[in-house]
């Protein structure tokens, strides 16, 4: 009764009935779905506490210069240079060379101490989203037929896939390997192998293409893929493959999920900080086939009916002289992690079914634990990005909603109606405008349904989520690089101008929410090759990704 407000509905027209009593009518079915939690009715406190406190944590060294340079102004600013050279060297004047070093010595140590202990900037060089051959794209006929000639479904589980595949906002030009056709166990690690091969090296070679930059020249190296992690590891498979120096810093990170590209983005981001005057070379991909669900839980069906083949490869640099050449610079990183609690912790959960199949498992209650997760999220990273306005109002609400002892959720009467409840809010807190914080918005293309969802809550335009249901119609759910994907629409469209901030967010199981936030460090032009989108830009958007 008291959840009605977490769910929606939608009608559906189902055509004519074919035979039975209404047979030649129009029919319909209403579907009930589980929706986001609303933004507007919660906001923890804490979450926005921690969000200042990045943001204050650093500030002290700049409050410090400027209060050390009025004293010096308002000491010596009106002496005349005679004055000031008798009041150095007279000692009845009060002023000795002594006291006048000892304040150049604070104020040299105050500059020394902020500079060492600034993060040095990261910056973007180039990145690169695979592109698979046309041979591997399937439309949704073509995939469901793909899974009834392997043999491994019946008729039941091919029917829910065909209906999830009809909601799902992907389109019929998505890549998948020709390995799930097979009437074999297609979960080997020879298969995952081959498919890790041909997307990263894809990628890479294209990213390398790029950049001019050669393989030795990397000092640091991140690969995350969340299914597949064979031995030896992705990353060392790489090494080998380019040929890479000895004392390359490889990372390899596994079953970290959807949102494991900002989690490498930010380990190559430390790496750097650690590491001056280097590069790092970041690869986000999943593997299809090895991931591949052959049993009959429908939990566990969904994973088939979403992932896409894809990968992404990002080139970082801490040096100064990359400036000139770089698109963006790394203003933030936010991440958070709602693993502590165990409905969290199973909400994307690997594991056998009854018939020792292994699988994804997608809680029904993924949404709402997205959702929550998001807020989380977006409360901390607010103080970082908000203008100044947006934070005082939405400060003053929180304070109000405090001091007024209304509760979290912010319900306050109920009344039952014939059935239905009705409820009413009380103290709702203002919601930031994030669209002013951002002019781009790269938002993890999980479904058609959370893409939705997120424009509700967030209150952001179609244009706003464009890249993100363009990415889901063309490739799909391209789990961990599909953030890239969606920078790449960006770019091909043209719409990147110098100064422009991009939102990157993305989750994923554990249960992870992760944000970044990129600055374009110049005008980015729109590109004439190696971009994925360039045969197909001119059909996007439509009016049928909404």
């Amino acid at each position: 009764m008291g959840e009605h407000h977490l769910l929606s509905t939608e009608i559906v027209n189902r055509g004519i009935e074919s035979s039975g009593p209404d047979a030649g009518s129009i029919t319909f079915s209403v579907r009930v779905r589980r929706r986001l939690p609303d933004f507007v009715q919660s906001v923890n406190l804490k979450y926005v506490k921690l969000g200042y406190h990045y943001l204050i944590n650093h500030a002290i060294y700049l409050a410090t210069v400027p209060v050390l340079v009025l004293v010096f102004s308002a000491e010596i600013g009106s002496l005349s240079r005679e004055e000031l050279w008798r009041k150095l060297w007279d000692s009845t004047a009060g002023y000795d060379l002594a006291t006048v070093l000892a304040f150049f010595a604070v104020f040299v140590f105050t500059l020394s101490v902020y500079f060492m202990s600034r993060p040095r900037s990261i910056y973007l060089i180039d990145f690169a989203c695979f592109k698979p051959t046309d041979d591997l794209k399937v439309t949704k006929e073509e995939f469901i037929e793909l899974a009834r000639r392997s043999g491994k479904f019946d008729e039941d589980s091919l029917e829910f896939q065909k209906k999830i595949l009809e909601s799902s906002g992907i389109g019929d030009e998505t890549y998948v390997p020709k390995a799930i056709t097979s009437p074999e166990n297609i979960s080997t690690m020879k298969e995952g192998r081959a498919e890790a091969s041909m997307v990263i090296f894809g990628a890479l070679d294209e990213l390398f293409n790029k950049t001019r930059i050669r393989p030795k020249d990397v000092g640091v190296l991140v690969v995350n893929c969340s299914i597949f992690n064979p031995t030896p590891s992705l990353s060392a498979m790489i090494i080998n493959h380019y040929k890479m120096r000895g004392n390359i810093l490889s990372f390899n990170l596994g079953g970290m999920g959807c949102s494991a590209g900002i989690i490498a983005v930010d380990l190559a981001r430390d790496m750097l900080q650690a590491n001056p005057n280097n590069v790092a070379v970041v690869v986000s991909t999943e593997m299809v086939g090895y991931n591949w669900y052959p049993g009959r839980d429908r939990s566990m069906l969904i994973p088939n009916c979403y992932i896409r083949m894809g990968c992404s490869a990002v080139l970082l640099s801490n040096r100064g002289r990359d400036y000139r050449r770089a698109k963006y610079r790394l203003e933030h990183i936010v991440r958070t992690h709602k693993g502590a609690d165990d409905r969290y912790f199973r909400s994307v959960y690997q594991e056998e079914d009854e018939q020792r199949f292994k699988g994804l498992r997608i809680s029904k209650d993924l949404v709402e634990i997205g959702g929550d997760a998001l807020k989380t999220n977006i409360t901390t990273l607010g103080p970082l990005v908000l203008p100044l306005s947006e934070q005082i109002l939405f400060f003053a609400t929180l304070v109000k909603r405090y001091l007024s002892g209304t509760k979290e959720k912010g319900l306050t009467t109920a009344t039952a109606t014939n059935g239905l409840q009705t409820v009413t809010s009380g103290n709702k807190p203002y919601i930031p405008d994030y669209k002013l914080a951002f002019e781009h918005f790269c938002v993890h293309a999980a479904s058609k349904i959370v893409v939705n969802e997120l424009q509700r809550n967030l209150g952001l335009s179609d244009a706003n989520v464009e890249p993100s249901r363009a990415t889901l119609h063309r490739f799909g759910n391209t789990s961990s690089s599909s953030i890239w994907y969606e920078l790449a629409y960006l770019e091909a469209k043209g719409r990147v101008k110098r100064g422009d901030r991009i939102w990157q967010l993305s989750f994923g199981s554990g249960f992870k929410c992760n944000s970044a936030v990129w600055k374009s460090v110049r005008r980015i032009k729109k590109p004439s090759s190696n971009n994925p989108w360039l045969d197909c830009l001119e059909r996007y958007p439509f009016e049928a990704l909404s």
